[in-house]
């Protein structure tokens, strides 16, 4: 006697044409930014308007979740625990991330033998003025307080947002039984969120045409083939931290293989490829660690949170790139400058999210703050940036999905068995939550498979 899953055969099937369409637009899109520049130039917006739909559904994905998870849980003070865990684990690999990418900048060298190109020379001056445009740390920690109660879902900032779903959340757990007519209602809005998101997603290979072409076309192959050293240096040292240091610590603290992970956000690591943003993939990532059996409350606060403090690629990038415009420049950092760099920077990252061209003006504000001699080198690497700009997310992303396992074991706030079910198959995440415009999907639990026996 054998069984057999009738339910989900087609959406499987939908879900997987849609990612095939978006790896043949990546494709597209690299051919036709070689062959007419010009052309893949004016395809950009295409990509742009895609990751702005996606930033459009974030704020709203996050406040339901937030403010379902909290307004379900009586212990209020579990949150405020996991919360305060999630900044001290945050501060921590951050600073650890920084000094790998500071280790492998001493080591390669990346940057010696090559000249600023003079059409380049004033792009660190540009990017150091955003940067401290942007304010210090505490005009950014100020920020965080939303100019009134609804701005915050509309002015697309995600920790005001998370600012303001704790506060209801918090309101909402306070209030009781009389408060569940409210709670019902969110649920029914985030069932709302998730079919908008639905139809955003299947733009995926427009989006990522246009994203791909426009790169390929404004920097030409030859830009990518002359700073191929720090780039491939670079991509190896993100695989080596998220494979070697947080899969060994995923391994120790809760058991579970990082190779595993990595391969059940298989379709986000090619979403955010494609928009090189790890925005893109955000609501994905909530719905797909709930599944995976970490409690709502958990993933609800460490996910924002992280997307704004945990930021893991950007901090290899920020001390590599550093390094690399130094030596380039042909004026390499000394020893004392390099740790005070360090120091700069584990502040200065943690408040690069709410910038535009994060790393790059991060990195521009930290040079003046230190060497202003270094600041046009920053113009060496403005070419293949971009290109980088998808190792950096896809840190991000994995530390972020790595760390909410994490602090999930930590707080005893993630089922085991679930995990070791999902990971395995024999539970597979229901991509009509995401993708599919059927039914509703429910709201935490997946849907129950139906066996046949035949």
């Amino acid at each position: 006697m054998s069984t057999t899953t009738v339910r989900g055969e087609k959406r499987r099937d939908r879900t997987h044409w849609l990612y095939i369409g978006v790896i043949i637009a990546v494709v597209a899109g690299i051919a036709v930014g070689w062959l007419a520049p010009e052309t893949g130039k004016s395809l950009g917006v295409l990509g742009t308007m895609f990751v702005d739909l996606i930033k459009m559904m974030i704020s709203p994905v996050i406040f339901c979740t937030i403010v379902l998870g909290i307004g379900s849980v009586r212990a209020a003070a579990s949150v405020g625990r996991i919360g305060g865990l999630a900044l001290i684990y945050f501060v921590g690999m951050s600073t650890v991330a920084l000094a790998i990418g500071l280790g492998v900048g001493n080591l390669l060298d990346p940057g010696s033998g090559l000249t600023l190109d003079p059409a380049n020379a004033g792009s660190g001056a540009e990017l150091a003025e955003k940067a401290h445009a942007a304010g210090g740390t505490v005009d950014f920690i100020a920020s965080i307080i939303p100019t009134s109660l609804l701005s915050a879902l509309t002015a697309g900032s995600v920790l005001q947002t998370l600012f303001v779903a704790l506060l209801v959340g918090f309101a909402l757990q306070g209030i009781g039984k009389s408060g569940e007519p409210i709670l019902r209602g969110i649920a029914h809005l985030q069932k709302l969120v998730f079919r908008i998101l639905t139809m955003i997603l299947w733009l995926a290979p427009i989006g990522a045409f246009g994203a791909i072409a426009n790169v390929v076309g404004q920097t030409g192959l030859s830009a990518v083939l002359q700073l191929g050293v720090l780039m491939i240096a670079f991509y190896l040292t993100c695989v080596v931290f998220v494979f070697g240091v947080l899969g060994s610590l995923l391994r120790a603290v809760s058991g579970v293989s990082v190779f595993k992970l990595v391969k059940y956000l298989a379709r986000e690591y090619l979403l955010i490829f494609a928009t090189s943003s790890s925005e893109s993939a955000l609501p994905r990532l909530i719905a797909k660690m709930e599944h995976l059996g970490v409690q709502r409350t958990t993933v609800g606060v460490v996910v924002p949170t992280g997307y704004s403090f945990n930021l893991d690629g950007t901090a290899i990038y920020l001390t590599m790139a550093a390094l690399f415009v130094s030596d380039a420049m042909g004026s390499p950092l000394n020893m004392g400058e390099q740790l005070s760099l360090l120091l700069f920077m584990i502040v200065a990252s943690k408040g690069a999210a709410g910038v535009t061209g994060a790393g790059l003006a991060t990195l521009a504000g930290g040079l003046q703050s230190h060497r202003p001699d270094l600041l046009d080198g920053v113009g060496l690497i403005v070419g293949v940036d971009r290109f980088m700009s998808e190792a950096r997310a896809v840190t991000n992303f994995s530390g972020n999905a790595i760390a909410t396992l994490l602090i999930g074991t930590w707080t005893r706030s993630v089922d085991r068995e679930r995990v070791d079910e999902v990971l395995s198959g024999r539970l597979p995440f229901d991509e009509s939550m995401m993708i599919d415009d059927h039914e509703p999907a429910p709201e935490r639990e997946p849907a129950k498979l139906e066996k046949v026996s035949v």
